[in-house]
């Protein structure tokens, strides 16, 4: 289909983009951020949205690349999926976003698309908002007024509703590190390589001895919003997970996981009823916390 009319602004400076877009809200102008357009042109052309402009941020400098900075690594907005997967950074620092970030759509999605961007369209079938989510992700936003930053826990409102203010623009994003002795592993169910998930697990799992200190367990596509399973996580505390769950050994680390659905609100549609969508994120979780505590499938 062909996208309703709409004006196309392409601000010179950040502080610009910000004017647009607070000047945008106070008249009452429903104005769109176009960064790489992956996930805001298909809504456009299926005219499930429409503004009355867009403002690319495209081109602005000193949105992009990847930063040590000491407890975290520092991702900007504008930093395209290929670039965050091979960033030998974010590879050794902060692996689960990487793993994550390979499973986004197909190579032609991840050199266009960009991370800021996927984070920002705050859609709960993404990849990237579990894995914000599960790491404690900072988001950073900037606006006429300064900077402003936002944990992961308030980012993600609702469906495709993120906290960013009107005259905001997402900047960038931390990502803490978490330190030695963490596994982590990202599991995705889909139809094809470039379809939404219709479950996907983020998972972090600290070990010490064998024994599970500390998880971090989120979910996509499980709600209106990317889920944090915190039964699981508690659950899974002081758990020495089983070598293989099969022949009546006993895998209290997957009974653990049997509770990944609890507290959450899957949608229903053509690829999964919501009872479906339950079950899978009880396998799914089984598997991405076996993988993150570095054991093999049962």
């Amino acid at each position: 289909m062909i996208p309703a009319p709409f004006d196309y602004i392409r601000p010179t400076s950040l502080d610009e983009a910000c004017q647009v877009l607070a000047d945008a809200a106070s008249s009452g102008d429903d104005v769109k951020v176009l960064a790489g357009g992956q996930s805001l042109l298909p809504l456009l052309r299926l005219r499930l949205a429409y503004p009355t402009a867009l403002v690319d941020i495209g081109r602005l400098a000193g949105l992009r690349g990847v930063a040590d900075r000491g407890d975290h690594v520092f991702i900007g907005a504008l930093t395209t999926h290929d670039e965050v997967r091979h960033s030998e950074v974010v590879r050794e620092q902060a692996p689960l976003v990487a793993l994550a970030t390979a499973t986004v759509a197909d190579p032609a999605v991840r050199h266009r698309g960009t991370f800021g961007g996927s984070l920002a369209h705050a859609d709960p079938a993404g990849d990237l908002p579990a894995v914000a989510l599960a790491l404690d992700c900072v988001f950073v936003a900037r606006s006429g007024d300064g900077e402003r930053e936002i944990p992961a826990s308030e980012f993600f409102v609702d469906y495709l509703e993120p906290a960013l203010e009107p005259g905001e623009v997402l900047v960038g994003v931390r990502v803490p590190k978490l330190g030695p002795g963490w596994g982590f592993h990202y599991e995705k169910f889909h139809r094809t390589a470039q379809s939404w998930a219709i479950v996907g697990v983020a998972a972090a799992v600290r070990l010490s001895e064998g024994v599970i200190g500390e998880a971090r367990i989120a979910l996509t596509n499980m709600g209106s919003a990317p889920v944090r399973a915190r039964a699981v996580e508690a659950a899974l505390r002081g758990v020495r997970p089983a070598p293989s769950g099969s022949n009546g050994v006993p895998d209290p680390a997957g009974d653990a996981c049997g509770l990944a659905d609890e507290g959450t609100s899957p949608p229903g549609d053509l690829h999964g009823a919501p009872d479906y969508r339950r079950h899978l994120a009880r396998v799914l979780t089984r598997r991405a916390v076996r993988a993150a505590s570095r054991l093999p499938p049962p």
